[in-house]
């Protein structure tokens, strides 16, 4: 069987995490730590990075900073994962869907000015398939009505939108280190912060409500507890997984884009018949290949494929229920507007496998049997 995804690994990530064993430093702002953190701020020009346990867990933290209180609605789509609405849910706050677009499956920023209302408090894009959402727009919008910007760009590291790297562009940017992204430390995630009048607060939220990191720095001669908090830092060893990608990103990203770009190249023939549709990136955008999907006519033709596909031993898979359609969405949150192609596009998504280190052969063989899908039809 051709899984749908592999961790990355490189090779030096046991290395790195016996030097945090051997500093006697494996609890969270430990050197390696600190390495993902430097990366991070110089990739992407963010002010300041802070390593996460998770991109949940990166997202409330911006919740907190946005000082998200109960009754404040968010918008956000409905198609994305649940931690984009459960960080402002478990503020007591209400996320508002709007529709996607069906080109790029991201927000569409045209339908967001619609959705403001007095209690809105902030806007959270999600870059899908790490392919920027329209940010100029989206932050011009958020200007006039005096509203924050949270990125979700758990699947955008190493991505661009006009040249400014995806997390990096609004008040608060979301990273994931999960084992399924571009880069892994198994949990985790990064908060990314634009404006330096934050940083302290996150450091105190991220400390367990502490000023742990004035501490440790010499600020202060003790440590103490000075506002509410959680522990959302991350052990060294986890950070030492991490830095071992990070340090060979642009090769990771180079492998994946590859396999990216032989399906692509396959699959022109199928998309200019329309028997299947394409990812679109616009021209602006650099995307970093965190996955590549195909979408099929409707929910049946998806469902035989992927049937198919794993009678052949590759197990593709589709992606996110709509949340608007979930339990806990019809209970906590709202759509605002239609459902015109949140719904429609979302049943007709397909992924197939990528990740570091895909073979040459294992990609032949993904290409060919999708081929002998439609060909069959």
């Amino acid at each position: 069987m051709i899984n749908f995804n592999v961790p990355p690994y490189t090779g030096n990530e046991m290395k790195y995490i016996m030097q945090a064993v051997e500093a006697q430093k494996i609890c969270g702002d430990g050197q390696f730590t600190k390495k993902c953190n430097e990366w991070i701020e110089k990739k992407t020009s963010c002010n300041k990075a802070l390593l996460t346990t998770s991109c949940t867990h990166a997202t409330e933290l911006a919740a907190l900073l946005a000082d998200i209180k109960p009754g404040d609605e968010v918008i956000m789509p409905s198609y994305t994962f649940v931690s984009t609405a459960d960080a402002f849910v478990l503020r007591g706050a209400v996320p508002v869907f709007v529709d996607i677009r069906p080109d790029t499956m991201n927000i569409d920023e045209n339908k967001i000015e619609d959705a403001i209302t007095d209690k809105t408090r902030a806007i959270v894009p999600v870059h899908y398939a790490g392919v920027g959402c329209e940010m100029d727009v989206i932050m011009d919008i958020a200007k006039r009505h005096n509203l924050l910007v949270i990125e979700d760009a758990a699947q955008g590291v190493m991505s661009t939108y006009k040249g400014k790297a995806l997390g990096a562009i609004a008040d608060f940017g979301c990273f994931s280190f999960h084992e399924t992204k571009n880069f892994s430390m198994g949990e985790g995630g990064a908060l990314l912060m634009r404006d330096d009048k934050y940083v302290e607060a996150a450091e105190i939220f991220r400390e367990k409500g502490t000023d742990r990191s004035k501490f440790f720095r010499g600020q202060v001669d003790k440590y103490r507890w000075v506002d509410y908090g959680s522990s959302y830092l991350p052990s060294d060893m986890n950070a030492a997984y991490l830095w071992a990608q990070l340090e060979l990103a642009d090769e990771i990203t180079a492998d994946r884009m590859k396999s990216y770009n032989r399906y692509r190249d396959a699959f022109k023939e199928l998309a200019a018949k329309e028997q299947l549709e394409l990812p679109y990136v616009p021209d602006y955008c650099e995307h970093n290949a965190h996955m590549f999907y195909i979408k099929t006519a409707n929910l049946a033709e998806r469902t035989e494929l992927i049937s198919y596909l794993k009678e052949q031993g590759v197990l593709a898979v589709f992606h996110y229920v709509p949340l608007h359609t979930a339990p806990a969405g019809i209970k906590y949150a709202r759509f605002n507007g239609t459902d015109e192609y949140t719904t429609k596009e979302s049943d007709r998504l397909v992924r197939l496998p990528l990740y570091y280190n895909l073979s040459d052969s294992d990609a032949e063989y993904i290409i060919d049997k999708v081929k002998q899908f439609y060909k069959n039809r």
